[in-house]
């Protein structure tokens, strides 16, 4: 039985293979980070966590590896509230919702079904749809105002 750093690292030397890419130690940690949080960190909170385990990462390692993750498939960049990019290592159809106050965004529960939500037609006007994005914005728990 693979414990669950194996398997990242499993999923990310398949998809580093596929892309092309060569599998490295910095590129894993910052793919078992973001492959086990729902926290939808930023590029500077990755690198702080990251740095615990490997002391000699940069910043601009991190984003690189970021970047590649997403490249391959392996992660999704997002806009935050104040314009900067937040990272989300899973990859299943699913929405958000991000606090006005915070920032912070975080995982919707139950599936998605775009049908219920807006009624986008699959082509217009020589655009094909292939996804739909869908946030909720409002207030988290934490910074509700009363």
């Amino acid at each position: 039985m693979l414990t669950q750093s194996e398997q990242s690292d499993t999923i990310l030397r398949d998809a580093m293979e596929r892309s092309g890419q060569r599998f490295t130690a910095q590129r894993a940690a910052v793919f078992r980070f973001l492959h086990a949080t729902d926290i939808h960190p930023t590029a500077d909170e990755v690198y702080r966590t990251v740095r615990a385990d490997l002391p000699g990462i940069s910043l601009g390692t991190v984003y690189k590896s970021l970047e590649t993750l997403v490249g391959c498939g392996l992660a999704r960049k997002l806009a935050g509230g104040n314009g900067s990019a937040r990272y989300d290592g899973r990859m299943d159809p699913h929405y958000h919702a991000r606090c006005l106050e915070c920032g912070r965004l975080r995982d919707v529960p139950g599936p998605v079904n775009p049908e219920s939500v807006v009624d986008v037609p699959v082509v217009m006007d020589g655009f094909a749809v292939t996804e739909l994005r869908l946030e909720v914005v409002g207030y988290c728990d934490g910074c509700r105002p009363d």
